[in-house]
């Protein structure tokens, strides 16, 4: 079994209740789904390599093309989640901020597509981001990521 690290930071902001700013992933796996198609901006990092906040900000910029917003980091733990072949641990931090959405410039990935064809093609990391509040991102995020919507909650709200 392999396990990963992955940091990520979640916006949010105040309108007449909590929002968070997430992702709709990006390529052809996710591109009819909705429910649990969804993510916090993360990315992979080594441990060794690199702290985990240092990688939320890097893989914050690459997934949506923009530096994390000023602002305090409040820091939402650890989750681990997986099974069978691998398991992550994502550690994640909320900052209070705005952010126009139509602003985001996604990095993008390479796969071999359609399977088996040996075409290589490029697709974004995320194809959108959005705000919501906390009961539809639940639907949205997926299971993984749900936990931290409560912590935000508990914390801020």
């Amino acid at each position: 079994m392999s396990f990963k690290y992955s940091a990520g930071v979640l916006l949010f902001r105040r309108t007449n209740g909590l929002e968070v700013l997430v992702g709709h992933m990006g390529g052809p796996l996710w591109a009819t789904k909705d429910a649990a198609a969804w993510s916090i901006p993360k990315g992979e990092y080594d441990p060794a390599e690199e702290r985990p906040r240092d990688a939320a900000r890097r893989e914050f910029g690459e997934e949506l093309g923009l530096p994390v917003p000023d602002g305090d980091w409040i820091p939402l733990g650890e989750v681990e989640y997986g099974s069978g072949r691998g398991k992550k641990q994502l550690t994640v931090w909320a900052v209070e901020a705005d952010l126009d959405p139509a602003e985001v410039v996604p990095g993008t990935f390479e796969m071999e597509w359609p399977p088996r064809s040996g075409r290589i093609a490029e697709f974004p990391e995320i194809d959108r981001a959005a705000w919501f509040d906390l009961a539809l991102a639940e639907e949205k995020l997926g299971k993984g990521q749900r936990p931290y919507l409560q912590r935000l909650k508990d914390l801020v709200g």
